[in-house]
């Protein structure tokens, strides 16, 4: 049972209420929590990073206008719907897409233009630090990003005496502090898993390889400092509290709570923080994030390893491909429709298309796509074509059809947490499914089980995203008991009661899905020749 509506309004008049500000690829939100953790309104902003001189950027004009706009958007709705006016919260968080690159020199002035997680120009040096660490340091991450620069000889470089993320960038600003939540931390460096700070022996070795090049820092010095979910990350600063409320009725004094990455707020939205958890977000790309109850063996390409908020270890697949081409053979039938002059209510026909999948062979009856809108660096493709195939004896109807496209789009996917699941013998006890793949009931969410052999649950609240996890999490911060866990806090607090549907894995499903990965695994070499006779 929720709020009603003058609980609400009181809630927020009294500064109890929790907000979470989240800055994703196309979106900035942010979410309004009530004392029971549910949300209670919401603001949002849209922009979008601009490619200048080759590189993926936002202007940092970009980041304040589209923070003001969306906190002004939340207070109006608070206004339309409660009529009450906002100056305090109990706590506040931040979070926003990980990685990429802000380098500040010491009057705090950013030395050259953020560079998104989305730029991929630094194989060189991710390759030299993967193979120096002995760990895998993935393009996108802020390490890399700083080592190509010195291995560029960027002029640049010698000034820095801070490097941060956008969402510690934001919180430094608004409250003085150079922290960052772990999670965040561990897209920028590796973490110690034993002391949840960034590993102290990378550190030496990092400082070692550029020892000769005389610059005035050491890597410990310009990195923030790493907190654990529930820390005190310092409060609201009256200029901070300018920053984001330009109508100036924010107080000051307002306690932060570490600032977090996507990674890290989406296994909160999705309560996956625990061991043997995890969570797969399926739409235009898919990710899995299992959380690990100890190191891998070894380093794996195909795993970046990041951590959950508390600082456990999660091992993290990441796929650019997983609905474009699902979608792109529905429009076709909703054209095939229309031609016959059907009127084509989309919500149905991809309910119909999906189920039909359930109707078709456990394998799929022989066929073969690969869903491959750009380049998928799991099966070391480096662009993307679109693909059908058969043999004359396969069964082709229009269910093997669906399902192998449901199929695909997971099989990248599959080829990746196979690893984790097979070879490293990860134990998962459960996953949660969120993003489009999972709005036909029971279908997206059956075929994940398959291809996981392990049970799926979906629930009602995973929409709300991460703009909702990190505001739990500054939830959690200010009003967790004395010893209590991230993950017992998500359970009891937040969780309790919630309607999910889980699913458990069908052992037919399983096997067929098997027997499409090996057919999937043999036939790349089609994707292969596709890509080198078919120039675009």
């Amino acid at each position: 049972m929720g709020m009603n509506k003058d609980e609400i309004k009181q809630s927020i008049e009294n500064g109890k209420a929790v907000l979470g500000i989240e800055f994703g690829s196309t979106r900035i939100k942010a979410v309004l929590i009530g004392t029971d953790n549910t949300p209670i309104a919401s603001g949002s902003h849209d922009w979008e990073n601009r490619l200048e001189n080759n590189i993926w950027t936002y202007s940092l004009e970009d980041i304040w206008n589209g923070l003001q706009d969306c906190y002004a958007n939340m207070i109006a709705d608070v206004k339309a719907n409660y009529d009450v006016a906002v100056t305090s919260f109990k706590a506040i968080g931040f979070s926003a897409m990980m990685h990429g690159y802000m380098a500040f020199d010491k009057d705090g002035e950013l030395l050259v233009p953020f560079r998104t997680w989305r730029n991929t120009i630094t194989e060189e040096a991710s390759e030299a630090l993967t193979k120096e660490f002995a760990y895998h340091i993935p393009q996108r991450w802020s390490i890399a990003h700083l080592y190509q620069a010195i291995l560029n000889k960027e002029e640049h470089v010698s000034k820095i005496d801070f490097q941060t993320t956008l969402a510690g960038y934001i919180h430094w600003k608004l409250s003085g502090k150079k922290v960052l939540g772990v999670g965040e931390a561990s897209g920028m460096f590796p973490i110690d898993i034993q002391t949840k700070k960034f590993n102290t022996t990378m550190i030496q070795k990092f400082d070692k390889l550029n020892e000769a090049k005389g610059f005035g820092w050491k890597l410990g010095d310009i990195l923030p400092e790493v907190l654990v979910a529930g820390e005190d990350a310092g409060v609201l600063t009256a200029e901070g509290a300018k920053l984001l409320d330009v109508s100036g009725q924010l107080q000051a004094g307002i306690p932060l709570c570490p600032p977090e990455g996507d990674a890290g707020t989406g296994m909160a939205a999705t309560n996956s923080v625990a061991v043997r958890t995890g969570n797969v977000s399926a739409g235009t790309s898919v990710f899995a994030m299992i959380v690990l109850e100890k190191d891998l063996q070894k380093v794996y390409p195909e795993i970046d390893l990041v951590t959950t908020p508390s600082g456990n270890l999660v091992g993290m697949v990441h796929c650019n491909n997983c609905t474009s081409d699902l979608n792109a053979w529905v429009s076709l039938f909703k054209e095939f429709a229309e031609s016959f002059g059907v009127e084509v209510d989309m919500t149905k026909l991809f309910a119909t298309l999906y189920n039909k999948a359930l109707e078709g062979d456990a394998d799929c009856g022989g066929l073969l796509a690969y869903n491959y809108f750009s380049g998928e660096h799991i099966t070391n493709m480096e662009e993307g074509r679109p693909m059908f195939v058969r043999t004359p004896e396969s069964k082709f109807n229009l269910a093997n059809f669906m399902r192998v496209h449901l199929f695909t789009s997971l099989g990248a996917l599959k080829t990746g947490l196979d690893i984790l699941l097979k070879e490293e013998n990860v134990k998962v006890d459960q996953i949660f499914g969120h993003g489009g793949l999972f709005k036909t009931k029971g279908v997206g969410q059956k075929i994940l089980a398959a291809a996981i052999d392990a049970p799926v649950s979906v629930m009602e609240t995973a929409g709300e995203g991460g703009a909702w996890g990190i505001a739990l999490l500054a939830s959690y911060m200010v009003n967790k008991d004395a010893d209590e866990s991230l993950d017992d806090y998500l359970t009891n607090k937040v969780f309790a009661g919630q309607a999910g549907t889980k699913m458990e894995a069908d052992a037919k499903d399983v096997a067929g899905f098997d027997k499409f990965i090996a057919r999937y695994t043999k036939g790349l070499p089609i994707e292969r020749a596709a890509i080198d006779s078919l120039k675009a």
